[in-house]
């Protein structure tokens, strides 16, 4: 059922703009290029689609089908996990290549490493849970959703990108091995922090999207 409902998703609900901020993930190669931006990429995709979906009814369509509510939650979660961990796969190939292309490193932030990815899962799993679990709120109050979620996410790129300019950070920019070893529990906190953020909006989501009268 919940591979049915994920295929309507993409097919019918996904607005366009979703793939092609999802490719987006190539930009890790761009040279002298803020690397957070892919990450508020892979917040607006989101949020085009669910805002394509308000205007096409989408939410109002599928509680028509022989579907729970919880289920069409389930659903929109799941796409939003699809799209941010599809860009992250994308991505990776394309921060390897730029170790060999681009080998001086880059200048406008924080390099393309494993602290990168620890952090843009912290900041997917923030935009994620305030923006689904304010959406449920009504089902089609899309921007004051986005806008009360885009706020804390933008912030933690901003920290991410500044804080490496600082001497005592200087590590968390780093692509020695040694160095991104270090990073490592970086990227762990951020797995378990996504995880634990799709869980709980997830949950309080269905709840209030449960109280909504369509």
């Amino acid at each position: 059922m919940m591979l049915n409902l994920l295929y309507k998703e993409l097919r019918l609900a996904a607005h366009p703009n979703l793939f092609i901020f999802t490719l987006l993930g190539v930009l890790v190669i761009v040279p002298a290029y803020p690397y957070g931006m892919v990450f508020l990429f892979g917040c607006l995709g989101p949020y085009i689609t669910f805002m394509y979906g308000r205007e096409t009814n989408d939410i109002y369509y599928t509680c028509l089908l022989p579907v729970k509510k919880r289920d069409t939650v389930k659903a929109k979660c799941l796409l939003m996990v699809s799209a941010q961990m599809t860009q992250l796969l994308i991505s990776l190939p394309f921060a390897i290549l730029r170790l060999s292309v681009l080998p001086k490193g880059n200048p406008a932030g924080i390099e393309a490493n494993v602290a990168y990815y620890g952090f843009g899962l912290m900041i997917y799993a923030i935009f994620n849970l305030i923006f689904l679990t304010e959406f449920f709120k009504t089902g089609h109050k899309v921007g004051k959703a986005f806008i009360k979620a885009i706020i804390p996410a933008a912030l933690g790129v901003i920290v991410m990108e500044v804080i490496v300019h600082f001497p005592r950070f200087k590590w968390l920019d780093s692509l020695e091995v040694d160095m991104m070893l270090k990073q490592l529990p970086i990227l762990i906190i951020g797995i378990i922090v996504y995880i634990f953020a799709m869980l709980l909006a997830y949950r309080v989501s269905s709840n209030r999207f449960q109280k909504v009268d369509l």
